[in-house]
């Protein structure tokens, strides 16, 4: 026995139930589900980042009811598809699909479908192709329908610790190094919290660039694998992330980096008498070397940093 799911408080019009398509269903929870037919036009519907769990019954009785969805890759939202049971047609669209896709996606809807638009994972648009067909349906005069849900730019920044009031989404920052600092000159000017997103193997000089141009005391966040298994998240300021990424090297899966606003960094001169003191008692007692570590890890900052310091500090006392 199947239950019947609006996708919709209030419905125009029924038009599957004209064209004579049968009921759609879906599977969750080990039932099978009837979806209400949507109305013609885009629907734009958000799909986890991860975990399958995280999808929505709306988006799911979308999906199910759409004559098409229409997807970055037909290879990842297929699982996602067969998780629940959904067996509608699958429509490849990508950042590489031209004017003509387009057009055929708006003619289709105009004839009176509704498609689905998905992206790998998320919400479409954010960092994902999508922007051009969802002009070309509004030019149209086509009905536009966001169904919400998972983000990973939201989940990371609810999860980072850092001001939440005001930020700002960037995406990814430009590959080569030079412009990367020049956009992020500009970008630590915003006053506020600041999401990006990053390839893995670029992490380490990334936050490398960002230490140096945004100062290594700006609190910073690094969330990895969101709402997956092995999810990271790892807290601190831009000079111990980068730090420990250029020991650790590259890490695995997909990255958001979350960077607080220069109010909430400590200032310099504060930083940098901190430093000093802290390392003044550890080298009463240890090494230079042990010294620098200890302080390292106390206070967040880079070691090579500290090391610096510490041999500054060891040569001034032995004048």
């Amino acid at each position: 026995m199947t239950q019947k799911i609006e996708t919709r408080s209030r419905r125009r019009r029924d038009p599957a139930d004209a064209r004579g398509k049968p009921p759609s269903t879906f599977t969750a929870f080990g039932l099978a589900a009837e979806a209400e037919a949507i109305d013609p036009g885009l629907h734009v519907v958000a799909t986890p980042i991860g975990n399958l769990k995280d999808v929505s019954f709306r988006a799911l009785a979308t999906l199910a009811a759409a004559d098409a969805v229409l997807a970055e890759d037909t290879r990842v939202t297929r699982t996602l598809l067969m998780h629940y049971g959904i067996t509608t047609p699958l429509v490849a669209y990508h950042e590489h699909s031209n004017a003509a896709v387009r057009e055929r996606m708006i003619a289709r809807m105009q004839a009176g479908e509704a498609l689905a638009l998905v992206s790998d994972a998320g919400t479409p648009l954010v960092s994902d192709p999508g922007f051009k067909l969802v002009q070309a349906a509004i030019e149209a005069g086509l009905s536009v329908t966001p169904i919400p849900g998972p983000s990973a730019v939201m989940t990371a920044i609810v999860a980072a610790g850092l001001p939440t009031d005001r930020f700002f989404f960037e995406g990814f920052l430009p590959a080569k190094s030079g412009a990367r600092r020049n956009r992020l000159e500009t970008l630590g000017q915003i006053p506020g919290t600041l999401v990006l997103f990053e390839s893995p193997h670029r992490l380490p000089e990334m936050l490398a660039d960002a230490a140096e141009v945004l100062g290594s005391a700006r609190p910073a966040a690094v969330a990895r694998e969101l709402t997956k298994l092995y999810e990271t998240i790892r807290r601190g300021n831009l000079g111990s992330l980068a730090a420990t990424y250029a020991e650790e090297g590259a890490p695995k899966g997909e990255v958001v980096v979350i960077i607080g606003t220069h109010d909430e960094a400590p200032a310099e001169a504060e930083t940098d008498a901190g430093i000093d003191a802290a390392l003044t008692t550890a080298l009463g007692r240890h090494s230079i070397k042990d010294a620098a570590t200890l302080v390292a890890e106390e206070t967040g900052q880079p070691r090579r940093v500290v090391y610096a310091r510490a041999l500054a500090l060891a040569r001034r006392d032995d004048a």
